[in-house]
């Protein structure tokens, strides 16, 4: 019989951390991470608890939020997730791993 995988032993939720690993590799952008997305989700959670009068403490950290990781990623020269998702799927150019820390290509043999 197999053990139970943990919640950090099963694969999509591997694949995605080591994706966006891979998407936020300069120090700044990771951190800003830190300090955006915790914002942005009680953003989230202010626009739906608080009184209909007071909505805008729930607008102003889900956008404050968001901008500190745009300037996550402007600091590291790549595209904000969901931009880079929007500009694929209309099949315009996106930068998803900055150039700086994309791995070199291997010559063919």
């Amino acid at each position: 019989m197999s053990e139970p995988q943990g919640f950090f032993q099963r694969k999509p939720l591997r694949r995605a951390l080591s994706n966006w690993l891979e998407r936020h590799q300069q120090p700044f952008n990771r951190g800003i991470h830190f300090i955006g997305i915790p914002l942005v989700l009680a953003g989230v959670v202010l626009l739906f608890t608080l009184p209909w009068s007071e909505w805008y403490w729930g607008v102003a950290a889900f956008v404050g939020g968001y901008l500190l990781q745009w300037i996550g990623h402007l600091v590291e020269g790549n595209d904000l997730g969901e931009w880079a998702g929007i500009k694929r799927m209309l099949g315009l150019p996106y930068v998803s791993i900055s150039p700086r820390f994309q791995r070199p290509s291997e010559p063919e043999a």
